[in-house]
Protein backbone atom coordinates (compact mmCIF):
# COMPACT_ATOMS: atom_id res chain seq x y z
CA UNK A 1 0.00 0.00 0.00
CA UNK A 2 1.19 3.65 -0.80
CA UNK A 3 1.98 6.13 1.96
CA UNK A 4 -1.43 7.98 0.02
CA UNK A 5 -3.22 4.70 0.70
CA UNK A 6 -1.56 4.23 4.50
CA UNK A 7 -2.86 8.21 5.44
CA UNK A 8 -6.60 7.47 3.74
CA UNK A 9 -6.98 4.51 5.81
CA UNK A 10 -5.80 5.90 9.01
CA UNK A 11 -7.97 8.86 8.28
CA UNK A 12 -10.75 6.20 7.88
CA UNK A 13 -9.70 4.32 11.45
CA UNK A 14 -9.62 8.07 13.39
CA UNK A 15 -13.26 9.25 11.73
CA UNK A 16 -14.45 5.85 12.50
CA UNK A 17 -13.38 5.67 15.64
CA UNK A 18 -14.94 8.93 16.53
CA UNK A 19 -18.59 8.24 15.18
CA UNK A 20 -18.48 4.85 16.80
CA UNK A 21 -17.60 6.86 20.23
CA UNK A 22 -20.44 9.35 19.75
CA UNK A 23 -23.50 7.32 17.64
CA UNK A 24 -22.12 3.41 19.13
CA UNK A 25 -21.84 0.36 16.53
CA UNK A 26 -25.88 -0.10 15.69
CA UNK A 27 -26.08 3.89 15.48
CA UNK A 28 -22.80 4.60 13.06
CA UNK A 29 -23.44 4.83 9.29
CA UNK A 30 -20.80 4.28 6.93
CA UNK A 31 -21.91 7.85 5.28
CA UNK A 32 -21.28 9.71 8.24
CA UNK A 33 -17.52 7.95 8.61
CA UNK A 34 -17.17 9.02 4.86
CA UNK A 35 -18.01 12.47 5.48
CA UNK A 36 -15.84 12.08 8.75
CA UNK A 37 -13.19 11.53 7.40
CA UNK A 38 -13.57 13.81 4.38
CA UNK A 39 -14.09 11.24 1.77
CA UNK A 40 -16.93 9.76 -0.38
CA UNK A 41 -18.59 6.53 0.38
CA UNK A 42 -17.26 4.52 -2.57
CA UNK A 43 -13.53 5.23 -1.32
CA UNK A 44 -14.22 4.21 1.89
CA UNK A 45 -16.27 1.34 0.93
CA UNK A 46 -12.59 0.57 -1.50
CA UNK A 47 -10.50 0.34 1.85
CA UNK A 48 -13.76 -1.64 4.12
CA UNK A 49 -16.72 -3.16 2.23
CA UNK A 50 -18.79 -2.86 5.31
CA UNK A 51 -19.54 -1.47 8.73
CA UNK A 52 -18.20 -4.75 10.84
CA UNK A 53 -14.72 -4.91 8.94
CA UNK A 54 -14.46 -1.29 9.59
CA UNK A 55 -15.08 -1.92 13.08
CA UNK A 56 -12.93 -5.05 12.92
CA UNK A 57 -10.29 -3.14 12.19
CA UNK A 58 -10.83 -0.22 14.55
CA UNK A 59 -11.17 -3.11 17.52
CA UNK A 60 -8.07 -4.68 16.41
CA UNK A 61 -5.95 -1.52 17.13
CA UNK A 62 -7.66 -1.74 20.46
CA UNK A 63 -6.84 -5.24 21.42
CA UNK A 64 -3.47 -4.70 20.33
CA UNK A 65 -2.78 -2.19 23.17
CA UNK A 66 -5.48 -4.04 25.79
CA UNK A 67 -4.77 -7.68 25.26
CA UNK A 68 -0.93 -7.69 26.09
CA UNK A 69 -1.20 -5.12 28.53
CA UNK A 70 -3.38 -7.80 30.58
CA UNK A 71 -0.95 -10.85 29.24
CA UNK A 72 1.78 -8.20 31.10
CA UNK A 73 -0.08 -7.98 33.92
CA UNK A 74 -0.84 -11.33 35.05
CA UNK A 75 2.53 -12.64 34.47
CA UNK A 76 3.91 -9.93 36.62
CA UNK A 77 5.50 -10.35 39.71
CA UNK A 78 3.36 -8.13 42.02
CA UNK A 79 0.80 -8.97 44.65
CA UNK A 80 -2.92 -10.01 43.87
CA UNK A 81 -3.88 -6.46 45.13
CA UNK A 82 -1.34 -4.71 43.01
CA UNK A 83 -2.49 -6.35 40.00
CA UNK A 84 -6.27 -5.91 40.69
CA UNK A 85 -5.33 -1.89 40.94
CA UNK A 86 -3.26 -1.83 37.92
CA UNK A 87 -5.61 -4.06 36.16
CA UNK A 88 -9.08 -1.67 36.99
CA UNK A 89 -7.18 1.55 36.11
CA UNK A 90 -5.70 -0.24 32.86
CA UNK A 91 -9.35 -1.41 32.09
CA UNK A 92 -11.21 1.71 32.74
CA UNK A 93 -8.67 3.29 30.71
CA UNK A 94 -9.45 1.75 27.81
CA UNK A 95 -13.41 1.58 28.10
CA UNK A 96 -13.21 5.36 28.44
CA UNK A 97 -11.09 6.20 25.30
CA UNK A 98 -13.81 3.09 23.70
CA UNK A 99 -16.87 3.25 25.25
CA UNK A 100 -18.72 1.62 21.97
CA UNK A 101 -16.92 -1.44 22.98
CA UNK A 102 -18.56 -3.20 25.73
CA UNK A 103 -22.40 -3.22 23.29
CA UNK A 104 -20.27 -4.42 19.88
CA UNK A 105 -18.58 -7.14 22.19
CA UNK A 106 -21.59 -8.33 24.23
CA UNK A 107 -23.51 -8.27 20.45
CA UNK A 108 -21.20 -9.82 18.71
CA UNK A 109 -20.84 -12.80 21.26
CA UNK A 110 -24.96 -13.35 20.80
CA UNK A 111 -24.20 -13.40 16.91
CA UNK A 112 -21.05 -14.79 16.26
CA UNK A 113 -18.80 -15.37 19.03
CA UNK A 114 -15.90 -16.74 17.09
CA UNK A 115 -15.43 -13.33 15.59
CA UNK A 116 -14.39 -12.09 18.78
CA UNK A 117 -13.11 -14.75 20.90
CA UNK A 118 -10.57 -14.69 18.20
CA UNK A 119 -8.63 -11.72 19.57
CA UNK A 120 -8.24 -13.91 23.24
CA UNK A 121 -7.02 -16.83 21.69
CA UNK A 122 -4.37 -14.88 20.04
CA UNK A 123 -3.70 -12.78 22.84
CA UNK A 124 -2.02 -15.34 24.71
CA UNK A 125 -3.79 -14.09 28.20
CA UNK A 126 -3.42 -17.13 30.74
CA UNK A 127 -6.25 -16.54 33.75
CA UNK A 128 -4.46 -19.72 34.68
CA UNK A 129 -1.40 -17.86 35.99
CA UNK A 130 -3.82 -15.76 38.17
CA UNK A 131 -5.29 -19.06 39.74
CA UNK A 132 -1.68 -19.91 40.91
CA UNK A 133 -1.16 -16.48 42.13
CA UNK A 134 -4.57 -16.46 44.27
CA UNK A 135 -3.62 -20.17 46.02
CA UNK A 136 -0.05 -19.08 47.08
CA UNK A 137 -1.29 -16.18 48.47
CA UNK A 138 -4.14 -18.01 50.16
CA UNK A 139 -2.06 -20.25 51.33
CA UNK A 140 0.19 -17.48 52.92
CA UNK A 141 -2.58 -15.98 54.80
CA UNK A 142 -2.66 -12.98 52.32
CA UNK A 143 -6.14 -13.00 50.96
CA UNK A 144 -9.62 -14.92 50.83
CA UNK A 145 -10.21 -17.86 48.85
CA UNK A 146 -11.61 -17.18 45.61
CA UNK A 147 -11.31 -18.30 42.04
CA UNK A 148 -9.81 -16.35 39.41
CA UNK A 149 -13.16 -16.92 36.70
CA UNK A 150 -15.10 -15.22 39.91
CA UNK A 151 -12.51 -12.46 40.73
CA UNK A 152 -12.07 -11.63 37.06
CA UNK A 153 -15.49 -11.59 35.78
CA UNK A 154 -16.47 -9.51 39.14
CA UNK A 155 -14.21 -7.10 38.13
CA UNK A 156 -15.19 -6.70 34.32
CA UNK A 157 -18.65 -6.79 35.28
CA UNK A 158 -18.44 -4.00 37.58
CA UNK A 159 -16.39 -2.02 35.09
CA UNK A 160 -18.84 -2.76 31.99
CA UNK A 161 -22.13 -1.97 33.16
CA UNK A 162 -21.94 1.80 33.34
CA UNK A 163 -20.97 2.14 29.75
CA UNK A 164 -23.38 -0.65 28.50
CA UNK A 165 -26.11 1.04 30.79
CA UNK A 166 -25.53 4.74 30.91
CA UNK A 167 -28.67 5.17 29.73
CA UNK A 168 -30.25 3.50 32.39
CA UNK A 169 -28.00 5.01 35.10
CA UNK A 170 -28.37 8.63 34.04
CA UNK A 171 -31.76 8.79 34.19
CA UNK A 172 -32.26 6.53 37.42
CA UNK A 173 -29.73 8.90 39.01
CA UNK A 174 -30.63 12.21 37.15
CA UNK A 175 -27.15 12.75 35.71
CA UNK A 176 -26.67 15.99 33.31
CA UNK A 177 -23.64 14.31 30.77
CA UNK A 178 -20.22 16.04 32.47
CA UNK A 179 -22.24 14.60 36.27
CA UNK A 180 -21.94 11.12 34.24
CA UNK A 181 -18.51 11.59 33.03
CA UNK A 182 -17.32 12.54 36.88
CA UNK A 183 -19.33 9.53 37.94
CA UNK A 184 -17.11 7.51 35.18
CA UNK A 185 -13.66 8.65 36.59
CA UNK A 186 -14.87 7.65 40.22
CA UNK A 187 -15.58 4.51 39.85
CA UNK A 188 -12.13 3.59 39.54
CA UNK A 189 -11.36 3.99 43.01
CA UNK A 190 -15.06 2.40 43.89
CA UNK A 191 -14.25 -0.91 42.66
CA UNK A 192 -11.00 -1.34 43.77
CA UNK A 193 -12.05 -0.53 47.05
CA UNK A 194 -14.39 -2.89 46.75
CA UNK A 195 -13.33 -5.70 45.24
CA UNK A 196 -9.99 -5.30 47.52
CA UNK A 197 -12.41 -5.20 50.88
CA UNK A 198 -14.17 -8.94 49.27
CA UNK A 199 -10.89 -10.61 49.32
CA UNK A 200 -9.56 -9.48 52.71
CA UNK A 201 -9.43 -11.69 55.13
Amino acid sequence: MTLAGENTENQILIAARDVFIIKGYEGARMQEIADQAGINKALLHYYFRSKEKLFEAVFSEVAANLFPAMKHLLEAEIGIKEKITFFVKMYLKALHENPFIPAFVINTLNSNPESFLKYIKKSGVNPILLQTQIEDEVSRGLIRTIKAEHLLVNIIAMCIFPFVARPIVQTIFNMEHDEYQAYLEDRGNEITDFVLKSICI
